[in-house]
């Protein structure tokens, strides 16, 4: 696999700015070549199976359980844990044969509803498993239909803050009677995403989807490691592509000049990353490094360390260098203003605020739509009649279900990479 990490901004601030940002695009291939030695790649199902999950809900997360097995390969390992008081091990971690699959069919479909909704307990259960196999790259697959049992919040904060760098997750929430909040922290700490399901008949489609990303991972443990000065503070750490993620609490200080950003594992992709950074302006003509971006993972036993471009500031006074704004920081700067027009459209509109939720929702509308992001567009879509597009003005559907609006807070953060420039 070979690492590049490529740096966007505008090089030129005007005397007395002390703000710089830039994006850093970092990129893996493996030169269209199939991925080789993965090392043990484990794939957890992890679902819910409190009294609230009874009937519907249940017999569709078995199926989409039961679906995921079916689409791994004997390579990979995988285990089920199920949870609700206490978790259960279904399925202890094992290879993806085929006795191994009919076998574990069984008994997912044996499981019964019945408890309440303990989370912590489910991610121990999983991170043990990872252990005792010694996996590599673990791939977490959560499923709830609830919220998180009130005593559970400091065990929840607990086991996630064991489970980090030992796995990622992806979240589901089932129906509409959980709270974001949970599944928002968990796949946010633990480098994943999380999303709305409605429909528990689309439950398996998204267990495919995900499946086909987190089994073509090939690298685990990625980093991108920044070198700056002492008179350097980073104010904005997050991840910008293929969605938003606040990075800052999960990085590492590894001395006064270094801090790590954990990234998680890696096929061939790319992502984007947005910092801000807070200098010592200085005067006209003075030139300064501003930070030393390198991609670190480790391979063959031993760690690679990838220089990326660096970020170098140069103060000015030339009016026609400091105002331009690089294309890259312009675009995540919408894709930001995106996700946030959204979350304060859907939180007017739950006040019953509909004139403020109107035009924030609108605004949304204009930038999905002007950038291409066509997953949050057909989300917006299910909230809002799309009237001009090019003005941002819509109007708030009637028919729409707390659903249609938790699916798209849910994926208002997914992003979309910049269009290239017109020939």
């Amino acid at each position: 696999m070979k690492f590049t990490a490529e740096s966007f901004f505008n090089a030129h601030l005007a005397v007395g700015a002390t703000r710089l940002d830039a994006v850093v695009t970092v990129s893996a291939s493996n030169d269209g070549a199939p991925m080789q030695n993965k090392g043990r790649l484990l794939a957890i199902f992890v679902g819910d199976v409190s009294g609230s999950m009874d009937g519907k809900k249940l017999q569709q997360m078995k199926h989409a359980v039961r679906v995921g097995i079916d689409c791994l390969d004997e390579s990979t390992w995988f285990s089920v844990i199920a949870f609700h008081s206490q978790e259960q091990v279904v399925v202890p971690a094992t290879r993806a044969t085929d006795a191994a699959k009919a076998a574990a069919h069984h008994s997912v479909q044996a499981l019964k509803a019945g408890g309440g909704t303990v989370m912590s307990k489910a991610l121990m259960a999983a991170a043990k498993q990872a252990e005792a196999v010694e996996a590599d790259i673990v791939q977490v697959y959560f499923v709830t239909d609830g919220e998180n049992d009130k005593g559970d919040v400091k065990a929840l904060d607990a086991a996630i803050a064991f489970c980090d760098k030992k796995l990622q997750a992806s979240c589901w929430g089932v129906g509409t009677d959980w709270d974001p909040r949970d599944l928002r922290t968990i796949a946010g700490r633990l480098l994943g995403r999380a999303d709305a399901v409605p429909d528990p008949e689309t439950l398996q489609s998204k267990f495919r989807e995900a499946l086909a990303q987190g089994m073509s991972k090939g690298v685990s443990g990625v980093k991108l490691r920044l070198w700056v000065p002492r008179t350097v503070q980073i104010v904005t750490m997050k991840q910008m592509s293929p969605e938003i993620a606040d990075l800052k609490n999960l990085c590492a200080r590894i001395d006064e000049k270094t801090i790590e950003v954990p990234l998680g594992s890696w096929g061939e992709e790319n992502r984007d990353y947005h910092f801000g950074f807070e200098l010592a302006t200085q005067d006209e003509g003075e030139e300064m490094m501003v930070c030393r971006p390198k991609v670190v993972y480790v391979q063959d036993g031993n760690e690679v360390s990838v220089d990326g471009q660096r970020i170098i500031a140069t103060w000015s006074s030339d009016d026609a260098l400091t105002t331009r704004i690089n294309a890259q920081v312009a675009h995540y700067t919408g894709q930001e203003e995106l996700a946030h027009s959204i979350q304060e459209g859907l939180a007017a509109k739950s006040r019953g605020d509909i004139d403020e939720a109107t035009v924030l929702l609108g605004k949304a509308a204009k930038i999905a739509i002007e950038t291409g992001n066509d997953e949050v567009t057909q989300r917006l879509k299910k909230v809002v009649d799309v009237i001009d597009a090019q003005e941002g003005t819509v109007r708030l559907r009637a028919g729409a279900s707390k659903g249609d609006d938790m699916e798209l807070d849910m994926g208002g953060t997914r992003t979309v990479r910049r269009r290239p420039a017109a020939a």
